[in-house]
């Protein structure tokens, strides 16, 4: 098995500390790596960072470290833990993790955690069995050979005696923590809680309404803040007139928050804060606020000229990062060129649930109750905020009321740590769903340009391609002006075609908003752009989209995009385990158009559209059917395969890829952001609206059956989305939409 670790026993002490949750019996921890974020400070490498605790009532606890946003993490990871230890399924407990840098990397975004976690968490599973199998052995006085653990028991062979795992869980703590190296480890053939489609643990309480959200916390002597934040990034509070909003019931007192400067990071925006007994209260006392701002520098900023801009400098040579042969001279001697740009605006996450984070602060330290992805971020953020030691700031992690790389960000918690030492209570600072959209992490306006130069018999010879969008990295970093590899390696410089001449580039795109991570992140501008064009080859050429993607991955074959000059990241794993495979992508497309029939004739005014997308270490292929009547555009049905390597729970797998079918629609049908003098133009779901009910399609998921590493699931369904429903527009009205969103063009 890859990424082997050392295993020890944990003291109670411990276990407590690093869940919130006191145990007996047989405690375990792994020694594992930290996986560290793309976009996140560096943690320490630490120990302890999964637990199993068997209680002598036969429950066995599973500690889950990572983040639950409806996306089944807290039943996957367990369920893998499960297997190898050969638990009953129905004796299982999870227990959340409260935020600890034992645990390595909690960030719960990249759609990382399986396949960050998933040797250690078998490791951990089988450890704990094998403690068990040999505390039963000394019980029986029997040969270890003899013992084997099933459905919750110790069993012996021989005598066919069984004793549970909770009888023998005292007597299993002494035993020795086991070398890893040996381990034994089920064959998937033999799995019986992985691959299986197991409801979500949390699912009865979110029905019931009893679980507990970030917006759901509530602390006695607790007092409620509403922000008023500077609508311009790097703006100011020049003063502020208190008097109207003090006089408001219920609001106790108005605080102008600690002014902060660039670079962004996760700190607060500069604003005022009103704090009230109630929500209600500190709403009506903000808007009572009379603030006179000071905009800075960006407030000359506007989105439409921003992207005029870069639409007019990407179709001009930019600074090259992958390239091999000579694509400006083969372009040129070539029978026939293509050429097309596009371009995508800004989009914000807009989770259902807002962001919302309570906390208090005493003489010891301060505690967090925070609806968060990244509990170590908030964890250190706070600290460094509060002048405190890391170890003094407890977090717990609630539900997520969606996430999609928001909660990811710490601004929200340091907001509420700020306020509660300055006032002496527990405060709870609640987003509005205006503020959210106002005042969030953007994903980043962009432009993306094509060329292809074909032969006489309609063959790729040349290819050039140019991104330029403001960089995640500004938020960390103000000086930086152009795309990272970090971002150009999301579906750009590790474009999957062999072409004698290629030059991939990028262009220069100063920031003014804060940039930050959205579900999919810069596979959203490269998925529809590359899956665009291929389709407009497609047509000059005379062939099926399908058999023009074939053409241009050609044979089957694992690519190297470093030999032609590329810093590729591949998502922080080694290229070795997660390569770049044509076959896999192929096989996905080729299932797709199968499983849609997408290439039968349709009916007047209706087409299907395809595309295919490797993200995330997995290849997904989607197939959408719309109908163009009267301008208006309407999505019929979606068809999906994923091949993302081992599954853990299908069901989990197959919500994920509906709600990526969703969240791509929403993306391309009407996602935009606009900014004017500097301050974002949209409010609430009214003018940045998600997907409704009505107009929703059919979905079809697949998942293709894999021995391969288990690779991630969030995300990579997301980019192929626009460019299948924008060729299938074209395909059935003949109008090419090259800017998102579509209703810019058509109604929806």
């Amino acid at each position: 098995m890859k990424n082997s670790h050392s295993l020890q026993s944990v003291s109670r002490r411990n276990f407590l500390k690093y869940t919130g949750v006191a145990s007996s019996g047989l405690i375990l921890g792994a020694v594992v790596p930290s996986h560290l974020a793309w976009a996140e400070n560096n943690h320490d490498s630490n120990t302890l960072n999964l637990f199993v605790s068997i209680e002598k009532d036969n429950t066995v606890n599973i500690v889950c470290h990572r983040s639950e946003m409806g996306q089944g993490i807290r039943t996957s990871i367990p369920q893998i833990v499960a297997e190898e230890l050969c638990a009953d399924w129905s004796k299982v407990n999870v227990v959340q993790g409260l935020a600890n840098s034992a645990y390595g990397s909690q960030n719960t975004d990249g759609s990382r955690s399986i396949r960050n976690f998933y040797s250690a968490m078998r490791q951990m599973g089988a450890a704990a069995r094998t403690m068990l199998e040999g505390a039963g052995a000394k019980f029986w006085q029997a040969s270890i050979k003899d013992v084997y653990a099933e459905n919750g028991y110790i069993i012996n062979k021989v005598s066919g005696q069984k004793l549970s795992f909770g009888y023998l869980a005292d007597l299993a703590s002494e035993q020795p923590s086991p070398d890893v190296k040996s381990l034994s480890f089920k064959k998937p053939e033999n799995f019986k809680i992985i691959g299986q489609p197991i409801p979500i643990v949390d699912l009865p309480k979110i029905v019931n309404g009893t679980t507990e959200f970030g917006q759901d916390v509530l602390l006695d002597d607790m007092v409620f803040a509403s922000i008023e934040r500077c609508p311009v990034i790097g703006g100011k509070v020049k003063s502020v007139n208190k008097s109207a909003a003090l006089k408001i019931p219920g609001v106790v007192d108005v605080i102008v928050m600690p002014e902060q400067s660039f670079p962004v990071v996760f700190k607060p925006l500069n604003g005022v804060a009103v704090i009230a007994k109630n929500t209600w209260s500190a709403l009506k006392g903000r808007k009572a606020l009379e603030i006179d701002w000071e905009l800075g520098e960006n407030q000359s900023h506007n989105s439409e000229e921003y992207l005029e801009e870069l639409s007019k400098n990407i179709v001009t040579k930019g600074k090259v990062v992958r390239h091999t042969g000579d694509a400006y001279k083969a372009i040129k001697e070539s029978k026939q060129t293509v050429s097309a740009s596009y371009t995508v605006p800004y989009l914000v996450h807009a989770p259902m649930e807002p962001p919302a984070a309570t906390a208090v602060v005493t003489q010891e330290g301060c505690e967090v109750w925070a609806c968060t992805q990244a509990p170590q971020g908030v964890q250190q953020t706070v600290a460094q905020a509060l002048g405190l030691k890391q170890e003094q700031v407890k977090v717990n992690i609630t539900l997520l009321g969606g996430g999609f790389g928001r909660k990811s960000k710490h601004d929200f918690s340091v907001e509420a740590a700020i306020l509660a030492k300055q006032t002496g209570n527990p405060v709870k600072v609640v987003w509005s769903r205006e503020d959210d959209i106002q005042s969030g992490y953007y994903h980043a306006i962009s432009a993306q340009h094509y060329e292809a130069g074909l032969t006489e018999s309609n063959q790729v010879s040349a290819w050039i391609q140019r991104s330029a969008f403001p960089s995640i990295i500004w938020t960390f970093n103000d000086k930086v002006t152009e795309p990272s590899d970090m971002e150009l390696s999301l579906g750009f410089g590790d474009m999957p075609f062999t072409i004698d001449n290629l030059s991939c580039e990028k262009h220069q795109a100063p920031a003014h908003l804060r940039i930050g991570w959205i579900r999919s992140v810069s596979n959203i501008q490269h998925g529809f752009a590359l899956g665009s064009f291929v389709d407009e080859l497609a047509l000059v050429s005379g062939k099926s989209t399908q058999q023009t993607w074939l053409d241009l991955l050609g044979e089957d074959k694992l690519l190297d995009v470093k030999a032609q000059g590329f810093d590729y990241k591949n998502y922080d794993m080694p290229i070795e385990d997660y390569p770049i495979d044509t076959s896999r992508l192929k096989n996905v497309l080729n299932l797709v158009v199968e499983k849609s029939n997408a290439n039968q004739t349709t009916a007047e005014n209706e087409a299907w559209g395809i595309s295919v997308h490797r993200s995330f270490l997995s290849y997904v292929a989607v197939a959408t059917k719309v109908r163009v009547f009267n301008d208006k555009v309407k999505v019929l049905e979606m068809y999906n395969v994923i091949d993302a390597g081992r599954i853990i729970n299908p069901d989990r797998v197959k919500s994920q890829m509906e709600g990526a079918m969703i969240f791509g629609l929403s993306i391309a049908l009407m996602g935009q952001i606009d900014v004017k003098e500097g301050a974002v133009v949209q409010s609430n779901y009214h003018d940045y609206p998600m997907l409704r009910m009505h107009q929703s399609p059919e979905i079809y998921s697949y998942i293709v059956e894999s021995d391969e590493l288990a690779a991630g699931v969030g995300e990579p369904g997301v980019p192929p989305v626009a460019a299948s429903v924008c060729n299938a527009i074209f395909r059935a009205c003949g109008k090419r939409i090259r800017d998102l969103p579509i209703n810019k063009h058509l109604k929806v």
